[in-house]
């Protein structure tokens, strides 16, 4: 049986050729980009946040699943990063994309899905919990997997997986998404 190719959509396309014009190289895995679809789509009529867009890889895969009464906000630190992302979404008014720090996100909340990709993951995680609604879906990629528990990291105990997968407030789980990474899906608990 011969396979098809997995289709990618015509704005992750787009997406990538700014990244690639801008020599951005950390962008979103198609692994995890078929992973945000379905959470996007998993929410039709949803607020969808993105933090760490980048060249807008990772917002174009959600805005992929993004409902016709969804919106999808995305924020990037890189001024020009953000000014080429948003040139990407120019023609659908369901789609903003801000530029500055993370935390512009926060008057946008709550979140029915939120792509924690850049600032936040790390440096104030428990806001990134307090941003998700209630059945929100937090998405968090670039991990490598462990198969010890606690969840280990180079050598020591990976506090900020331990902190997501155990935290009292959400449903979490973690998926590999390529042999070599893996991905947070969590639920906020209603």
């Amino acid at each position: 049986m011969i396979m098809a190719e997995r289709a990618v959509p015509s704005r992750v396309v787009a997406a990538e050729r700014v990244a690639s014009e801008a020599g951005f190289t950390k962008s979103c895995a198609p692994e995890v980009g078929r992973l945000l679809k379905l959470a996007a789509a998993s929410k039709p009529h949803g607020v969808v946040a993105e933090s760490g867009t980048g060249s807008g890889i990772g917002t174009a895969w959600l805005h992929s699943g993004l409902g016709g009464d969804a919106r999808l906000m995305a924020v990037e630190r890189d001024e020009e990063l953000a000014r080429r992302a948003a040139e990407v979404f120019a023609d659908d008014d369901r789609v903003s994309v801000l530029t500055g720090d993370w935390r512009l996100l926060e008057q946008h909340a709550p979140f029915d899905v939120f792509f924690c990709d850049g600032g936040g993951k790390r440096d104030d995680p428990e806001k990134v919990v307090e941003l998700l609604a209630p059945g929100g879906l937090l998405l968090l990629d670039d991990f490598t997997p462990s198969p010890h528990w606690p969840p280990r990291f180079g050598g020591e105990v990976d506090e900020i997986r331990l902190f997501y997968l155990s935290h009292p407030a959400l449903d979490a789980t973690e998926v590999l998404t390529t042999p070599t990474s893996s991905a947070i899906v969590a639920a906020r608990r209603l």
